[in-house]
């Protein structure tokens, strides 16, 4: 039987976090993009904030220059966001819900309450040549109605999952990525999933099938500072192959 093997798009933020740290140059998140792509990632992950508390625009610039692989953006659908954002032509935008206060992105977006302004947003990205993925919880109702918006992409919220405390919890939070993920492949989205992904859980959400590639952020760059980025980013691969 052939090899399955997802996609890993490592998110880089938290390069950026302790960049931001002591207001200095290094870590810079540009370098960490290099490494990760020569340790195999199939793609390079950022969130350019509203608060801009780790990623800054300059990063995004410089990424869109030196990514060889695929460099997606995530971000909220404000008018400075898609102004920014169409100007540096990243390969994907990722829509996603955001708070100031939150620590991370707390859940999906809400496409149902609000379709109009998404599909605003996604038509004016993708005039510009950019792919749009629309980051959502593993609802079966609002997977409808990412396809009246235009996206062809759906990143599947994993969060839920990621935090149960029990197997019983994780079971049905798997069973509603599974259905959600089903759904999505039917109705002819692109499937990724990503958020609170670990080394100790990913396992599962790979067994899905339909998941095309996966984000993945904090536990590689927490399991790079013990061991490397080029061995955190190597490690996490080998986990996503079947």
């Amino acid at each position: 039987m052939e090899k399955r093997n997802v996609r890993l798009g490592v998110n880089i933020d938290h390069i950026a976090t302790i960049r931001e740290a002591r207001r200095t140059s290094e870590p810079d998140p540009v370098a960490a993009a290099v490494l990760a792509e020569l340790a195999g990632a199939d793609g390079i992950t950022v969130h350019l904030r509203g608060d801009r508390r780790h990623i800054q625009d300059r990063d995004v610039r410089l990424l869109r220059e030196v990514v060889r692989t695929r460099l997606n953006v995530e971000m909220a659908a404000t008018s400075e966001m898609i102004r920014s954002i169409t100007a540096i032509k990243p390969d994907t935008a990722t829509l996603v819900p955001e708070r100031r206060e939150e620590i991370s992105t707390e859940g999906g977006l809400d496409v149902a309450l609000n379709s109009a302004s998404i599909a605003r947003s996604v038509s004016t990205l993708q005039d510009a040549g950019i792919f749009v993925s629309l980051f959502v919880d593993p609802d079966l109702d609002q997977i409808k109605v990412c396809q009246k918006v235009g996206a062809t992409r759906i990143e599947i919220n994993t969060g839920k999952y990621a935090e149960a405390r029990s197997p019983e919890v994780q079971d049905t939070e798997w069973e509603k990525i599974r259905n959600a993920s089903q759904l999505a492949k039917r109705m002819g989205f692109k499937v990724l999933a990503g958020h609170g992904l670990t080394y100790t859980n990913v396992s599962r959400i790979v067994d899905v099938q339909e998941i095309e590639e996966l984000n993945i952020g904090h536990t590689i760059i927490a399991r790079a500072a013990l061991v490397g980025l080029d061995r955190a980013v190597r490690e996490m691969k080998a986990l996503l192959v079947r």
